[in-house]
């Protein structure tokens, strides 16, 4: 009969197949018999059972990967604000897109754990100093945040890394540590995610 372990860990081995996109897994069976299995080896007796497999996106070609991000922003029905936000204050759809997708997957009521709403999540004092009275409103929420990104972008001198970065902990944050993008975790996350989908958006704004 199979031991109650070795059950668990074919258990384990199942849900690991049915996800794509995940780390090494790797096996280790104790002289008792018992099956260990572990994505993060502590013991050099521990060897590869099953090599990660990209996630399914990945395979698919460049171009599918890009209409799948405009059409995102197309069935929001939010491209003619944002094109003519844009133009307002000298800004590229396509980053203003990018970051509307990363800060709140165009859901214009969206509201983070610290506060911030709307499509480009602004915070309060952020929302009250570009005289945005309702976050919620997306024409008026893209407002605010394309002004305070162009601010940014002048401030840092249109160092789009960094305007992100401000965008995300604060400007103050950003020159505090120099003028770099400060170490937080999910800055230093934010930063690149917001980039790529921007060169991505590039192409079809």
């Amino acid at each position: 009969m199979i031991s109650e372990k070795c059950m668990v860990a074919w258990l384990l081995l199942g849900c690991c197949l049915c996800r794509p996109g995940w780390a090494d897994i790797y096996v280790y069976t104790a002289d008792d018999g018992a099956v260990s299995l572990s994505n993060v080896p502590t013991d050099e007796r521990y060897s590869v059972l099953i090599a990660a497999t990209e996630p399914a996106v990945a395979i698919l070609p460049a171009t599918a990967a890009r209409k799948g991000s405009s059409s995102h922003a197309r069935n929001a029905g939010y491209d003619k604000v944002v094109d003519e936000v844009s133009r307002a204050y000298g800004l590229e759809s396509a980053l203003l897109h990018a970051v509307i997708s990363v800060e709140s997957s165009y859901n214009p009521k969206a509201v983070s754990k610290k506060g911030a709403a709307g499509l480009m999540q602004l915070m309060p004092q952020t929302a009250q100093r570009y005289g945005v009275a309702d976050a919620f409103d997306p024409r008026q929420n893209l407002n605010g945040g394309a002004r305070y990104l162009r601010d940014l972008l002048r401030k840092f001198n249109n160092d789009i890394s960094l305007a992100l970065a401000a965008y995300n902990a604060g400007e103050d944050a950003v020159m505090k540590h120099g003028n770099r993008i400060p170490p937080y975790r999910e800055t230093l996350s934010y930063v690149p995610k917001v980039l790529d989908i921007y060169q991505r958006f590039q192409t079809d704004f």
